[in-house]
């Protein structure tokens, strides 16, 4: 096995350490779901938290003391104080909670993300459903999933494409006539709507088939369920099929579109 085959193992063996920390942050965010909390607004109008806050600053404290070396891209840091102008070849992305907006409505499907780039790459990550316990996490054998803390990991991978049967994840808010130009575009038969990176992570358990995104994300949206998926054997591109790559500091790290697969069809 040559070096950078290794050093990418290694890596991604680090998902398991961030699925323990996503697993704290989902003890610190839960008491706040379905409570009056207040919710304010940022600078691009999407709502933050004080789940999130509380989630962020535990998160930021566990990879300080593990990973001090290591800079982290977090969702409320950089709102509040913007993003580097500039980021190494390894970094973690943080979300402290993905899907906010359901959060806030009393929806179970919000996630804790910790996703970490070497290169422009995703290479280990965690994705906690605190509503649910579940947990999806990069391996050196590939990608798992703990049904809750106490929980045992089992192996997870993508099932072949279900000719007839494909499903496909798409946004809450997304337009009926949207929807079926996708489902026509990609080939998916049936769809469900669903928020948060939890959508990467039922596609890589073969729980779903395709998750295409014809709209903006930023890269703390999408790191960490990204190298879930593609350990679990999935792909996540750009729609002509081009690698989605990290680090676009010239861009706020903004994402473009992408398309997020299991089996091929």
């Amino acid at each position: 096995m040559s070096d950078d085959k290794r050093t990418v193992q290694d890596l991604a063996d680090w998902g398991r350490t961030l699925a323990k920390i996503t697993e704290e942050a989902a003890v610190v965010i839960l008491p706040f779901w379905r409570t009056e909390l207040a919710v304010a607004q940022k600078a691009d109008e999407s709502p933050v938290t004080e789940a999130d806050r509380a989630g962020e600053r535990l998160i930021l404290e566990r990879l300080a003391a593990l990973y001090p070396a290591i800079p982290v891209i977090s969702e409320e840091d950089a709102s509040e104080f913007g993003t580097p102008e500039s980021v190494g070849p390894r970094f973690f992305l943080v979300d402290p909670v993905d899907g906010t907006k359901a959060f806030v409505r009393g929806d179970p499907n919000f996630t804790v993300n910790i996703g970490l780039i070497e290169h422009g790459v995703p290479v280990a990550g965690a994705v906690c459903a605190p509503a649910t316990g579940e947990v999806w996490f990069t391996t050196a054998d590939g990608a798992a999933k703990r049904a809750g803390p106490d929980a045992a990991e089992a192996p997870i991978r993508v099932r072949p494409w279900p000719t007839g049967q494909a499903l496909g994840l798409i946004s809450h808010t997304m337009r009926e006539e949207k929807a079926t130009e996708l489902a026509a575009e990609y080939g998916f038969d049936l769809r469900t709507p669903m928020d948060s990176s939890i959508k990467m992570c039922r596609i890589a358990e073969g729980s779903a088939d395709i998750y295409p995104r014809h709209g903006p994300t930023s890269e703390w949206d999408t790191a960490a369920g990204h190298a879930v998926l593609v350990a679990a054997g999935g792909a996540f591109t750009q729609p002509d099929g081009s690698p989605f790559l990290y680090g676009k500091a010239d861009q706020s790290f903004r994402n473009g579109w992408f398309v997020a697969r299991g089996g091929r069809p």
